[in-house]
């Protein structure tokens, strides 16, 4: 194509026809320019079909990490629901059951001491994003913030969180080996009645507020995942 032009432009020279000449270099000219951007366009279009390929993936990776994390929510909220329970019944009846009813102590001692579990979230896809600078080149900004909320922010309060909780049943399970290992409470005096229950209301208190974390996280997930 370059020689076919080449060759014309020869012609014209030859033939003295010098207006014409540069009338026809000007057209070719124009025609490189708007080759050039032809290409350009094909380029950042290629380029932004790129992007939002990686978009998708990224937010659809997002998307199945958070279903895992809320799966393991549920389940750590199935173990503290009953030992709330178990905690509020020893505290509101605590001297009777130990007086008249030792089985039903030790059965409410076995479920609030069932094993504990605290939050960690499936980091990978996020960290990846995040390590590639690619999260900043997304389009679809509101959802990005939210993304960027939950791992930045709310997940960070529940592992923090979590370690209180973790610290506080390492206390508890420690002083209550006896118990754990036995499924049965030990012969004790009012006064250490009040103060397990006083163990465990500390354990119970931050329990508590870690419930109420893991739900608001739940809502959290749960608008993310419908987000577009």
């Amino acid at each position: 194509m370059i020689k076919f032009f080449r060759k014309i432009r020869q012609n014209l020279l030859l033939e003295n026809k010098t207006g014409k000449y540069f009338k026809y270099a000007i057209g070719e000219i124009v025609l490189v320019v708007i080759g050039i951007l032809i290409a350009l366009s094909i380029n950042n279009w290629n380029e932004s079909r790129k992007q939002s390929i990686s978009e998708n993936e990224f937010i659809t990776n997002i998307k199945k990490d958070l279903k895992k994390d809320k799966d393991y929510i549920n389940l750590i909220i199935s173990f503290i629901e009953p030992r709330m329970q178990a905690y509020e019944e020893l505290n509101s009846d605590l001297p009777n059951l130990y007086d008249n009813d030792k089985n039903s102590l030790d059965l409410l001692f076995q479920n609030y001491f069932i094993s504990q579990r605290t939050f960690y979230p499936i980091l990978g896809s996020y960290q990846s994003a995040l390590s590639g600078n690619q999260i900043n080149t997304f389009t679809r900004k509101k959802l990005i913030q939210d993304i960027t909320k939950i791992y930045n922010s709310t997940y960070d309060r529940l592992i923090d969180n979590g370690h209180i909780l973790d610290e506080r049943w390492f206390y508890l399970s420690k002083k209550y080996a006896y118990e754990r290992r036995t499924g049965h409470f030990r012969e004790m005096k009012f006064e250490q009645l009040s103060e397990f229950l006083d163990d465990l209301y500390y354990h119970y208190q931050q329990m508590e507020w870690y419930l109420k974390q893991l739900k608001s996280t739940i809502v959290e997930i749960d608008e993310i995942i419908a987000g577009n």
